[in-house]
């Protein structure tokens, strides 16, 4: 495994923190899940605010006891990095100017540098999880994969605070002025968003404005703490297709974005890498390549139903700058729809718990 940062670094990121019920089957399955089990925030439902109104969601009723798990990307990170170092794995951290070749071939190869020097590995397979702007998509020729993208006009701006969160459960609104979210890292970590518009700038925004808005947006007072990390998410939606080429897989980010409102990204990574494993158990140990073959029709099928959703979610609680008034009256009857249907309810509810892995 070639990691280009140290252990440290990618041990701290703070990045995404919800867990579909078929992520934590999957991790509970590959016993990595003790710390997860342990530690994380098991959530029943989440609020959707719009105008006067709260919809609470009840995942559990609507999906038959499924739920989500809260349980921050880079505490995950750091138990999969121990389980890998514990059972004798490899890591190279600090693995720069990484070069895939020969993906075409029966003997692909990786090569790097580090401070010891130019090495060389021989393959038989190659996992591209190097994330959007890595380097494994980029050798594929261009004639052999379709890139699929689009831009939302913009972002949001977040804030990591040392302070509890506004509620148990997350809370999704869509107000006159924008979109916000109140989530949480731990009971006593807040993770706080509000829709950027990127053409602003960073500086018009003090913590003051940001408290501002997302108490306005929310509709209620949010505790106060120490703001530990300042940040923007931009939001895209993308897909590379195929997601495999000869010896090469992408997998995670390297194959597809989605924007972050359905908490979905974590989840397809992990969805993609544990029916790579199944497919490579299967090559590995029985020499049957049926499941290698199907792996990236399969995992297109799923990453695009949660493209569907992704978008949903987005167009559904943002303020788009080109919206007419029909746009914004479409938008609060369908919330409107939603808060008085339960089978709305209940497909939004088994989207956002997790659709099954193929």
């Amino acid at each position: 495994m070639l990691e280009r940062a140290d252990r440290a670094h990618v041990e701290g990121r703070i990045r995404a923190g919800v867990l579909e019920q078929p992520s934590v089957a999957v991790l509970r399955e590959a016993g990595l899940a003790a710390r997860l089990d342990a530690e994380g925030l098991a959530h029943d439902g989440f609020t959707i605010r719009f105008g006067a109104q709260a919809v609470r969601i009840d995942l559990a009723r609507l999906t038959g006891g499924r739920r989500v798990t809260v349980y921050g990307q880079h505490e995950l990170v750091k138990d999969l990095i121990a389980a890998r170092l514990a059972d004798g794995g490899r890591i190279m951290f600090g693995a720069g100017d990484v070069r895939p070749s020969g993906i075409d071939t029966l003997a692909p190869t990786l090569e790097w540098c580090d401070a010891a020097g130019l090495h060389t590995l021989h393959c038989g397979f190659i996992a591209g999880c190097d994330g959007f702007h890595g380097i494994c998509r980029e050798t594929i020729p261009a004639d052999r994969v379709t890139l699929y993208e689009r831009i939302y006009p913009f972002a949001w701006l977040g804030l990591l605070v040392e302070a509890p969160p506004p509620s148990p459960e997350l809370i999704y609104a869509r107000a006159e002025d924008g979109f916000a979210l109140a989530s949480m890292r731990s009971p006593t970590v807040s993770r706080l968003y509000v829709q950027w518009d990127p053409h602003e700038a960073l500086d018009a925004w003090p913590d003051t404005r940001i408290w501002a808005a997302l108490e306005q947006r929310l509709g209620q007072r949010i505790p106060r703490g120490v703001v530990t990390q300042k940040g923007i998410t931009a939001m895209r939606s993308f897909v590379a297709e195929p997601m495999r080429h000869g010896a090469l897989f992408l997998a995670g980010d390297a194959a597809h974005i989605v924007p972050p409102t359905g908490a979905k990204g974590m989840n397809l990574a992990i969805a993609d890498v544990s029916m790579l494993a199944r497919a490579m158990i299967a090559h590995f140990r029985e020499g049957t390549d049926s499941l290698l073959h199907a792996w990236s029709a399969t995992c297109l099928a799923r990453v695009w139903k949660v493209q569907r959703f992704s978008w949903w979610m987005t167009a559904l609680l943002h303020r788009f700058p080109d919206d007419s008034a029909f746009d914004r009256r479409r938008q609060l009857a369908e919330l409107e729809y939603l808060a008085e249907s339960e089978a709305a309810q209940r497909s939004l509810a088994e989207n956002y718990v997790g659709l099954p892995m193929g």
